[in-house]
């Protein structure tokens, strides 16, 4: 195995778990999937669909989001958008994530010296 296929594994790991911390960050709003991809991938965060739908199914699933369809314009459209438990969890993940990037950071530091 090549060090590009072992670091695109890894990669692929960590990105795994960052999507669901940039999905419950970005539903404070109602948004649309499609919008919701376009809005994670202008921000640094792309996501194909086939990883973002079935996120959503699944988080609104543990009750983390609700959707409602909107069939006001021409094209029917499920838009999400996070519960209160959905709000506690990001805010938990959130200070997690925070927490385990300072202390990466550190590790990574002492390693330069």
């Amino acid at each position: 195995m090549s060090d590009d296929d072992i670091i695109s594994g890894f990669v692929s790991e960590l990105r795994r778990g960052t999507v669901v911390l940039g999905v419950l960050n970005q539903l404070s709003t109602p948004k649309y999937g499609y919008s919701l991809g376009q809005e994670l991938t202008e921000k640094g965060v792309p996501v194909d669909g086939n990883t973002l739908y079935p996120l959503l199914r699944r988080l609104e699933s543990q009750g983390l989001l609700q959707s409602e369809w909107d069939m006001s314009e021409g094209k029917p459209r499920k838009y999400y958008v996070r519960t209160a438990k959905g709000t506690k969890i990001n805010e938990k993940l959130r200070d997690y994530w925070i927490e385990t990037v300072v202390n990466i950071s550190t590790l990574m530091k002492g390693e330069q010296q």
